[in-house]
């Protein structure tokens, strides 16, 4: 079964998240980001949501984790919960 470990920051706009994305761009830290924007609660640990597999987060996650590209930035991706970061970190 597939695997992979990610990071990400939640916002509660599109703007907000490609604000952030270019800061992040231009050389900052995401997991410092992560700590000072993210309004999810893994924010306090740079965005990291540790291992999981398909299936356990939600589909627009899934799409992105499974699919995209390792060790770039991702989004923004809305989800019900509003408009995230994602940084894949590795997959298997």
């Amino acid at each position: 079964m597939a695997r992979a470990t990610a990071r990400h920051i939640l916002v509660d706009s599109e703007a907000k998240c490609q604000e952030l994305k270019a800061e992040i761009e231009g050389g900052r830290d995401f997991a410092e980001v992560a700590r000072e924007h993210s309004t999810c609660p893994s924010g306090r640990q740079g965005g990291d949501l540790g291992s999981f597999g398909p299936g356990q987060m939600v589909r627009e996650f899934d799409e992105v984790v499974f699919s995209g590209e390792l060790n770039k930035v991702h989004g923004p991706v809305k989800t019900q919960f509003g408009y995230h970061l994602l940084e894949i970190t590795s997959r298997s």
